[in-house]
């Protein structure tokens, strides 16, 4: 059945065609090619219904699109770029200090370090006791000359030497040359004839005059006469082995002076007065092996004669600190009276205040103390060992 259109009935279809192309158009793109179909068969029934088959006049109203169905949901997009940075927020208050933790393990020991600075050097200690007598070693080889020390104070006075042989007469020189003849003087006047007077004064000696040419070599003169036979030159050969003699003396006394000065050098410290000089190793020692090692350098124990010499005594003692060293003089042959090795009485003595007393009946031995004086001791105690020289 048709019906005729009207402008206003135009105009409504019009709209629900505008109405059905948005519908279309808000679909999700996945779900359109499905749904298309569906939806515009739909719509077109309701396009029907509403402007087709109902009056054209007195038709109902159309239905609200809101009482229609939601759509499905569309696919969730891809994620946006990420937004700028925002401030940052100011910080939290601290947190409560938390319980204290286990000890951890003990770590591997880490490497050596460098050797720090070398500290100070410390004061010097006291000297120690001195230890036992080594063996003597091999000489070193000869070290490097040393700065000349002070000039030491003069030795005594050598004995006088054997008189030497009378040598014997030189060669005779050569003559020398002889002088110029000097220039004749002048010649006085004539006198009166008489007698010859005294001769005159000889005149002063006139300058040389200048050399004159070399003259002819002359003949050979005559052969002279026979001199007298010479002394014989036996004597002098033996003088000369009087000298060798006598140098070979000398050769000797200087090697076993060498000798002795090369032991008496073994003994680092020493003191000189006089003739004599004093010399100490630092070692101490029985009174009979003291004896041996003093005899063996050339030397023997110290027999002081004056208090010069006890002092010089006294201050060895004082450097090696040893308390006390052993003299050479004993009382052994006759108890109270004390002597010299060779049985002379003592010219000199510096006794401590009540010594000697042979404490113990056995006090054959004499000591000098650091201040000089002297004590009888036993003479197997030890006592630092002075030589004398």
């Amino acid at each position: 059945m048709e019906t005729a259109s009207s402008p206003g009935m135009a105009d409504h279809r019009a709209m629900l065609l505008l109405l059905f192309v948005l519908v279309l158009l808000t679909q999700p793109p996945r779900s359109r090619g499905a749904e298309v179909t569906t939806l515009s068969q739909k719509h077109l029934v309701d396009a029907c219904t509403l402007v087709m088959c109902g009056p054209v006049e007195n038709g109902l109203p159309g239905r609200d699109g809101r009482d229609g169905r939601e759509g499905p949901r569309g696919e969730k997009g891809d994620p946006g770029s990420p937004g700028a940075t925002g401030p940052m927020g100011m910080p939290g208050p601290v947190g409560p200090v938390g319980p204290k933790g286990d000890n951890g393990s003990a770590g591997e020991p880490g490497p050596k370090g460098d050797s720090g600075p070398r500290g100070l050097r410390g004061p010097a200690g006291p000297p120690g006791p001195a230890g036992r007598e080594g063996p003597s070693g091999m000489q070193g080889d000869v070290g490097p000359q040393g700065a000349p020390g002070p000039k030491g104070q003069p030795g005594p006075k050598g004995e006088v030497g054997a008189p030497g042989v009378q040598g014997s007469a030189g060669t005779r020189g050569p003559p020398g040359l002889k002088g110029e003849q000097g220039a004749p003087g002048e010649r006085g006047a004539p006198g009166n004839a008489g007698e010859a007077g005294p001769a005159g004064p000889p005149g002063l000696q006139g300058t040389p005059g200048a050399r004159g040419l070399p003259g002819l070599k002359g003949d050979r003169g005559a052969p002279g006469e026979r001199g007298a036979k010479g002394e014989s030159g036996l004597p002098d050969i033996a003088a000369l082995r009087q000298q060798v003699e006598a140098l070979q003396g000398q050769v000797g006394r200087l090697q076993g002076d060498f000798l002795q000065y090369k032991k008496v050098e073994l003994f680092p410290n020493g003191r000189g007065v006089g003739q004599k000089v004093f010399k100490t190793a630092g070692f101490e020692k029985p009174f009979q092996e003291a004896q041996q090692v003093c005899a063996q350098a050339g030397g023997q124990l110290p027999s002081p004669r004056s208090a010069a010499e006890n002092e010089a005594l006294q201050q060895l003692v004082e450097v090696e600190n040893k308390g006390a060293a052993f003299l050479s003089m004993t009382d052994s042959e006759t108890e109270g009276t004390f002597t010299y090795p060779g049985g002379e009485p003592l010219v000199y003595s510096n006794w401590a205040p009540g010594e000697p007393n042979n404490n113990g009946g056995n006090e054959d031995c004499v000591e000098i103390f650091t201040n000089g004086k002297w004590n009888d001791k036993s003479c197997g105690e030890k006592r630092l060992v002075i030589c004398e020289f």
